[in-house]
């Protein structure tokens, strides 16, 4: 069929992790799919090329997001097969790392957020153990010694997400998907009540039995989409810098855990890089990067780690999280329009989130799950 009028199971609109590794999955059940995004391939302008990749839940709980944790938890469970699963299918190690998570404070205030943060995990269940400064500084010697105090959180884990945005491209490629970059999306098409595909910028049309809109920080904004059928998906800015040893230190890498602190967090690849993050800005849809914020995240991590002043900027950007009023993500179908489902909404999450996502979402778009939990049906009830 040509391009002009293509016909498919699946249009994803989107081509940035979630909607890759949703595409991979439905591709294994025998849906066709088709994958647009606007961009290049693999894309450089969404979250996931930003991303950090810390596979955190433990690190990363916050108080009163149950259902969120409890996928998170349910998510770094699976990392580990996903990880290994996706290296065999596409020849592209995702940098995988199970190194745990340091928690740090710096003074008595820190220290007191360090208290309530341990004191939640505690009562959750969650596995966290108090350190002290010099047990810290023993595990990660280049930690500064005025470290007030520390939290150890072996369970978490860490991934590349360029390296898994170019695992899931060829992935999903191999396993037979139809993902189109530059291929931007005009308008969502809907018929009789129904969507029924999505009419690109270019002219063509992609016919579709359900339209996926997996497009991060813009799922809300894709033209076609009837109001009530929306979902409220924003921006959250961050901007995140990345670095790397000087060549004559390369031997002796500068942290092996993930370094988490009140206003920020520092990232090992284990190669050594590493990745210094990040603001949390409502900006809209800007993505400049300004001096403030650079001097602010070198400043904050260079006071736990000073040899942070040594390393060498690879790279510095801004990322925009696509979030929702309650910072949990939104998949399924979308209940005021037969045809219509999303997968976005995953805030700071969506590297974390990825498999548990694409099995959510896959088994949804095959008829296997209802899917109930986190539906974008929670909006329209909170609405009406």
């Amino acid at each position: 069929m040509s391009d002009h009028h293509h016909t498919c199971d699946i249009a994803i609109v989107g081509g940035g992790v979630i909607g890759l590794a949703v595409a991979w999955r439905a591709r294994q059940r025998g849906l066709s799919v088709t994958v647009l995004e606007r961009d290049v391939l693999p894309p450089t302008l969404g979250s996931s090329f930003a991303a950090a990749g810390m596979l955190a839940p433990v690190a990363e709980a916050e108080f009163g997001e149950g259902a969120i944790l409890e996928a998170g938890l349910e998510s770094v469970r699976r990392w580990p097969a996903f990880a290994a699963e996706l290296a065999e299918a596409s020849g592209v190690d995702v940098g995988h790392r199970q190194t745990g998570t340091l928690i740090v404070a710096r003074d008595g205030a820190e220290a007191a957020w360090l208290d309530r943060e341990l004191a939640f995990r505690t009562r959750t269940g969650l596995p966290a153990t108090r350190l002290l400064p010099g047990a810290a500084r023993a595990l990660e010697p280049a930690l500064a010694p005025a470290l007030r105090a520390a939290m150890d959180v072996p369970d978490d884990h860490a991934a590349d997400p360029r390296a898994l945005l170019r695992a899931l491209l060829e992935a999903a490629t191999r396993a037979g998907a139809d993902v189109r970059g530059a291929a931007p999306v005009a308008a969502l098409l809907v018929e009789d009540g129904r969507a029924t595909g999505v009419r690109l910028s270019e002219g063509g049309v992609v016919r579709a039995g359900t339209t996926l809109v997996a497009a991060g920080a813009w799922s809300g904004t894709l033209p076609g989409v009837p109001d009530d059928a929306r979902v409220p998906v924003r921006p959250l800015k961050g901007q995140i810098m990345r670095l790397r040893d000087p060549e004559h230190r390369a031997a002796a890498p500068l942290l092996s855990r993930t370094l988490r602190y009140e206003t920020g967090y520092l990232v090992p690849r284990g190669d050594g890089r590493y990745v210094l993050g990040a603001t949390m800005e409502e900006q809209d849809f800007d993505v400049t990067v300004t001096a403030g914020a650079a001097y602010e995240l070198v400043r904050d991590a260079s006071e736990l780690v000073p040899g942070v002043l040594e390393l060498v900027v690879d790279d510095f950007r801004a990322g925009l999280r696509p979030s929702t009023p309650d910072n949990a993500p939104v998949l399924g179908a979308h209940p005021a329009l037969p045809g219509l489902h999303y997968a976005t909404g995953h805030h700071r999450n969506g590297i974390l989130l990825a498999p548990f996502t694409a099995d959510l979402v896959a088994a949804q778009l095959a008829g296997e799950d209802a899917g109930g939990r986190f539906s974008p049906a929670r909006f329209v009830e909170a609405s009406a």
